[in-house]
């Protein structure tokens, strides 16, 4: 179920060898421990100021989406699964991760006609803890890039503090947001509608990684609108953005 990952192994094998005080070692389980070290490790100082000078042609980024159980975090829905792709400027890379997580709460049965993901698959899935280290280490100090970004960075957020009571600290972009700033007399918003207008092939949609492909090929699309509109490093998207 799950992509080769590619990244922070040595940055991981090193807190293998210590780093976590033998008291919160002996609390936790010290797997466990190094884990939520090196998660916490990557959700710190990914707002470096010098980003913002960066051309969007240029800006290394993972684009990213997730698969739930349902829409309401807060009334415990979970992650079901992770989908990201590494894109550096307009050039998608062939890096991808992929994988389920195993949810503390029941599937419902309309997410698993919509996801095809079985309580059986999600019963067999890593851990949370696991599959957000895996997804933390490939996306490293990139910023994330996704579709309607606040519905997955609100779970991503959450799963965040339940396992490691560390907040995201990554730079988040919206290709909904960017795409309705730039043709705001479109009124749509949903991904299919965007693909459409910007003619990219639909494979799959509502698996994580198909739906994290998709975007990331729309993220390439509108970075060649907003140059066209002057808009040319991520300093000047976010002036951009905040235009009335």
């Amino acid at each position: 179920m799950k992509e080769p990952m590619k990244g922070n192994g040595g940055f991981w094998d090193v807190l293998k060898g210590g780093g976590v005080s033998p008291r919160i070692a002996s609390m936790l389980g010290a797997p466990s421990a190094q884990q939520i070290a090196f998660v916490r490790s990557l959700t710190k100082g990914q707002r470096r100021p010098e980003t913002l000078h960066v051309p969007l042609a240029e800006l290394k980024t993972a684009v990213f989406d997730l698969e739930t159980t349902g829409f309401h975090y807060h009334y415990g829905d979970e992650i079901l699964s992770f989908g990201a792709v590494k894109a550096e400027g307009e050039q998608i890379s062939g890096e991808v991760y992929y994988s389920l997580a195993k949810p503390a709460c029941s599937i419902p049965e309309r997410i698993v006609e919509l996801t095809g993901i079985t309580p059986e698959m999600a019963q067999g899935a890593p851990a949370l803890l696991e599959a957000l280290r895996e997804f933390m280490s490939f996306v490293d100090d990139r910023v994330l890039v996704a579709h309607g970004s606040a519905h997955d960075k609100a779970f991503l957020d959450v799963a965040l503090w339940k396992t490691t009571k560390a907040h995201l600290g990554h730079r988040v972009l919206d290709t909904m947001m960017i795409a309705r700033k730039l043709e705001p007399d479109r009124r749509i918003s949903g991904l299919d509608d965007w693909l459409a207008v910007y003619e990219i092939p639909v494979t799959q949609r509502h698996h994580a990684l198909e739906d994290a492909k998709m975007t990331a090929n729309l993220w390439t699309v509108l970075i060649g609108r907003l140059k066209e509109r002057g808009v040319i490093t991520l300093g000047d998207l976010y002036t951009y953005l905040s235009k009335t």
